[in-house]
């Protein structure tokens, strides 16, 4: 086994790496294009193995693709001890690539709904944030996709869903204005009909 192909674990014995995703060479070949019209040299030392790693990089950033976001959703609990009040995950970290100059968008979102008669694992609620956020992206059709999912598939009385995000595509290049951040909304149901509703949620997000 080739040291390459080797990993620790945590008490230094040595396991099988997974294997590498096999990067077919129109995509490889694309990149060193793409090196070449920047104006470095893709056969260079530090460059050579730079075409597969970018192409291995972004189908892991893109891996949302292939997972279906709905399905996260379709374990549900109906033993909540009559809960009915709001269930909130705040502050859930993401990564996405604007579909625009593929450049990092990097945020958080708040996610909550209003339960009917049943609820869903926390941690499903950020699954459905990272699987859509796993695509290219603008951060519009992203809340309103987290949001849309979890209305479709949950069926609760309101949903709110804030996310708060920078934009490489404009703090690193155009205007180059770092330290801005973009914010959008998406309330469905009661958060949207009702303002008491509407306020409560968001002072739970601490909007």
């Amino acid at each position: 086994m080739n040291i390459e192909d080797e990993a620790t674990i945590g008490n230094g014995d040595l396991v099988a790496s997974p294997p590498k995703l096999e990067v077919p060479e129109d995509v490889a070949e694309a990149i060193r294009t793409l090196i070449r019209w920047t104006g470095d040299d893709p056969t260079r030392e530090g460059l050579r193995d730079t075409p597969k790693r970018v192409a291995r990089a972004w189908k892991e950033y893109c891996s949302g693709y292939g997972d279906d976001p709905g399905h996260h959703l379709s374990r549900i609990f109906e033993e909540v001890g009559g809960y009915d009040e709001i269930v909130l995950l705040r502050d859930v970290p993401f990564q996405s690539h604007c579909e625009h100059h593929m450049a990092p968008i990097i945020g958080k979102a708040h996610i909550a709904y209003l339960p009917r008669n049943h609820v869903v694992g926390i941690s499903k609620l950020a699954r459905v944030l990272h699987a859509f956020a796993r695509r290219l992206q603008v951060q519009e059709r992203l809340t309103a996709e987290v949001a849309d999912c979890i209305w479709t598939h949950l069926k609760p009385r309101g949903v709110a869903v804030v996310i708060e995000a920078s934009h490489a595509c404009m703090t690193a290049r155009g205007v180059r204005t770092p330290g801005v951040s973009m914010v959008t909304s998406r309330m469905m149901g009661v958060f949207r009909d009702d303002e008491r509703s509407r306020k409560e949620v968001l002072s739970l997000m601490g909007m």
